[in-house]
């Protein structure tokens, strides 16, 4: 079996004094005291260049999220700002409007932070919708809206909410973005390569209209390279959109820190000690540019981004990482088929398992960034390359109720069902793998491919459609419907309409696709 290399220590004090940021900036970034609240105070006109945002919702709570940045693309990662704490308020109410604010608070955006906030909001009411908005100075944010989800054991009607995954900004648009924004979503899942990490040049850059400057033309290495390829990403006016319609729910693949990387490895032949780094200024850079939770905050290279999300009783979403944990890609087949190998580490594992055996939810889903679904057994970077592992997981969905997967990575639209025995698809059903395309990698792309024919040899796919897009679902006590949405273009404009090409119910009770129309 193949090891894990053991990663140089770079704890939690050693990377605060690496990195110049102290407890207190992290403190107050999510909640200071209402004192420190001056609309005197001077700053740069647009500073809300970045939108505004939520997520990690629970059933009174919900985080918020802004960075202030006036020049989002200034090339030092600072998005303009002077290095010098200013003082954000929020407001959060029950309409547009802010005549009923229900919450306010005082949060300060520090340079260490790259002026980003996370303002935990609790004492909210049980699946209710809010609106929000930031005040810095005189400056007013864009108000978002957000979601609570359902109480604790209440049965909802409906949950509906959209995966997306793989937004390349270089290879086009976000016109799927576009219409995400006019969609009813409880949620958002994003489920990783929410940036890229290679140079942006002549070769690759396919938006039609767009340019960039040198600063990012080289392949992210720093802090402030990592904050400057977010800039450039969440600069676009329809993700934007889609982070201030629903609270977003988050996971990482691969390209958040390098392609193809696992735990402590690279796949590019950086050294230990200098990738340990890298992936420790990544996972902060993460950290700062999306409504996540304190709990999330890395320590060093590490960070606890494994979680569970409950629905009330409809459902519950256990979100994964599949790629701090694992082990490294398999020297051999016998290597590949060692009984031990892990895709999500021991903890991770049992974690899963645990919330997964005997939970009360009528839909209990893994939030997922490779393919669990078997496919080939060259395509070791998904679970192909973890099948002891993958058998495990499906073990456990069977110990559980209506388990359905959502996942990424993979640029195609795919809908699979999870067998009980994937070397004999005449074995039970035991689930669902509903894979969102991207939103802009790999350009426009087309329906069919060269890699149509691995998929599409298996009875247990359903679904192969390599366009853009994004999958929306609809949950209910009886069924949930999943209908996959596509543009036929991105390259050119962001004004493609919005096709669903396949729509499935899966009942509840019964595991599998049903096809619709």
């Amino acid at each position: 079996m193949a090891q894990r290399r053991a990663a140089p220590i770079l704890d939690r004090r050693t990377f605060l004094q690496l990195s110049g940021v102290s407890s207190a900036a992290i403190a107050l970034g999510i909640a200071a005291p209402e004192a420190a609240a001056d609309e005197s105070v001077n700053v740069p006109d647009g500073v809300f260049g970045l939108g505004v945002a939520s997520g990690e919702p629970g059933a009174r709570s919900v985080v918020l999220w802004t960075r202030l940045a006036p020049e989002p693309l200034a090339p030092d990662g600072h998005g303009g700002m002077p290095l010098r704490p200013v003082p954000v308020r929020w407001e959060v109410a029950t309409d547009e409007s802010f005549r009923r604010v229900v919450r306010r608070g005082t949060v300060v955006a520090s340079p260490e932070l790259a002026h980003a906030v996370h303002p935990h909001v609790d004492g909210l009411q049980p699946g209710r919708e809010y609106f929000y908005r930031f005040t810095a100075g005189r400056q007013v944010s864009p108000v978002g809206r957000t979601k609570t989800l359902p109480a604790r054991g209440e049965l909802a009607a409906s949950f509906s909410f959209a995966t997306a995954s793989c937004q390349a900004w270089y290879h086009g648009h976000f016109g799927a973005y576009r219409h995400m924004a006019a969609e009813e979503l409880d949620a958002v899942f994003f489920v990783g390569d929410y940036i890229y990490e290679y140079g942006i040049t002549d070769a690759n850059l396919w938006r039609q209209g767009a340019t960039v400057t040198p600063e990012h033309a080289v392949e992210i290495e720093t802090l402030e390279q990592y904050r400057l390829r977010y800039a450039l990403f969440k600069s676009d006016p329809h993700l934007q959109a889609v982070h201030a319609l629903a609270p977003w729910i988050v996971t990482w693949d691969d390209h958040e820190v390098q392609n193809n990387y696992g735990a402590d490895g690279s796949r590019y032949g950086v050294s230990p000690e200098h990738f340990v780094h890298l992936r420790a200024v990544a996972y902060r850079a993460f950290y700062e540019n999306l409504p996540l939770s304190l709990s999330t905050l890395p320590d060093g290279p590490d960070a606890a981004l494994y979680r569970r999300f409950d629905a009330g009783s409809l459902a519950r979403f256990n979100i994964l990482d599949t790629r701090q944990y694992r082990d490294a890609p398999p020297a051999d087949t016998d290597d590949q088929y060692d009984e031990r190998r892990t895709m999500l580490g021991p903890e991770q594992e049992q974690w899963l398992y645990d919330g997964m055996i005997g939970s009360p939810a009528t839909w209990n889903v893994c939030v997922n960034g490779v393919t669990v679904a078997a496919i080939t057994e060259d395509r070791t970077d998904q679970w192909d390359g973890y099948p002891a592992a993958r058998r495990r997981l499906i073990d456990a969905m069977q110990q559980s109720t209506n388990p359905v997967v959502l996942t990424g990575d993979i640029h195609r639209h795919v809908a699979a069902e999870l067998k009980a025995d994937f070397a004999d698809p005449s074995s039970s059903t035991v689930g669902v793998e509903l894979i969102c395309s991207s939103i802009a990698s790999d350009g426009d792309g087309s329906p069919t491919d060269r890699y149509t024919p691995d998929w599409i040899q298996h009875p247990y796919v359903k679904l192969y459609d390599g366009r853009r897009g994004y999958v929306h679902c609809r949950m209910t006590p009886e069924e949930l419907t999943s209908e996959f949405k596509i543009v036929q273009w991105i390259r050119a404009d962001a004004d493609a309409p919005l096709e669903t090409v396949a729509r499935f119910v899966t009942r509840a009770g019964t595991p599998g696709l049903e096809k619709q129309g």
